[in-house]
């Protein structure tokens, strides 16, 4: 897309915006032209929190769908699209809500801790959310004697047992196209190309590669650490979105993404499906839109709650 042209859709999309008293929320994983108009830029729970502080009839989340769906589990009353339907994930995709109702009814004393990378039926099955910031952390508030299914994300839950030292702990077996695919032997030819870099990782990551992360961490903490460090040059291992917010908030510092073994780069294709195309259009139509059953709701913001009261 030209300059001119892209110039000309961001107007249309000032407009539309003014017009349905919209804002526009958009995920660190979304191109760099989205995140520039976008009100907040966060991880998922961030967004969704975000948009119950503003004022607004509509919201415009650029990012995936379940993200949107969390955003409207927030903020019932108000209108939620998602300029791309098709916008999914992996670990939404590795965790149906039938299998897990499966699994509660033949192990009826876990407690079912979910990922906030599920789906809002997933959600309102979950006793409590976690995030990856806060995974730990939700874990350790439950009794040590209380057996615990953890899903989707095996690497993050690998990771948090570790963390946690539990061994009454179940792990779904989904993982993250993008992270899961990033591996030891390339982490280890960028550590020697650049010895002085630090390595920091998103714990959806293997635990081979977790092992050489001088820092582990969700998404925004990520970038809240390299902003702050002392350190100069950082291998990120997560999805190659955020350097648009670290190489504005940190222009001084050197940051290397590593590829992984599926298309030589490090891309959420999801999170790619967005555009200022459909965007507009999505502003212009309020589609799609994302429309969920209010029962289902008010179990899913149940389970949200009660991670947001663990302190």
């Amino acid at each position: 897309m030209s300059t001119l042209a892209a110039v000309n859709i961001v107007e249309e999309i000032m407009a539309l915006k003014r017009e349905r008293n919209a804002v526009i929320l958009a995920h660190h994983y979304q191109e760099s032209e989205i995140q520039e108009i976008a009100d907040a830029i966060g991880d998922s729970l961030e967004l969704a929190r975000k948009a119950k502080e503003l004022e607004c009839d509509v919201i415009a989340f650029c990012g995936v769908w379940f993200m949107a769906e969390t955003a409207k589990i927030l903020n019932p009353s108000r209108t939620v699209i998602v300029p791309d339907k098709d916008a999914g994930c992996s670990l939404v995709d590795s965790c149906p809500v039938d299998m897990v109702r499966a699994f509660k009814r033949k192990y009826p004393d876990h407690v079912v801790v979910s990922y906030i990378n599920t789906s809002a039926d997933v959600k309102a099955e979950s006793d409590i959310i976690c995030t990856s910031r806060n995974a730990v952390q939700i874990v350790n508030s439950i009794p040590a004697d209380q057996p615990i299914l953890f899903l989707p994300d095996i690497n993050l839950g690998n990771y948090v047992k570790k963390q946690t030292g539990r061994t009454n702990m179940r792990i779904w077996q989904g993982a993250c196209i993008v992270h899961t695919t990033f591996t030891e032997r390339k982490l280890l030819e960028a550590m020697a190309a650049q010895p002085d870099a630090f390595v920091v990782a998103h714990p959806e990551c293997p635990t081979p590669v977790l092992q050489h992360a001088g820092y582990i961490g969700s998404t925004s903490a990520l970038i809240d650490y390299c902003v702050k460090s002392e350190h100069k040059s950082f291998i990120v291992m997560t999805e190659s979105g955020v350097q648009h917010s670290l190489r504005k908030l940190a222009p001084e510092k050197t940051f290397t993404f590593v590829t992984n073994e599926n298309c030589n780069c490090s891309e959420c294709p999801y999170m790619k499906r967005n555009s200022l195309e459909k965007l507009r259009d999505s502003l212009a139509t309020l589609s799609p839109r994302v429309e969920l059953d209010a029962d289902m709701m008010d179990r899913a913001r149940g389970s949200i709650e009660r991670m947001l009261a663990v302190k």
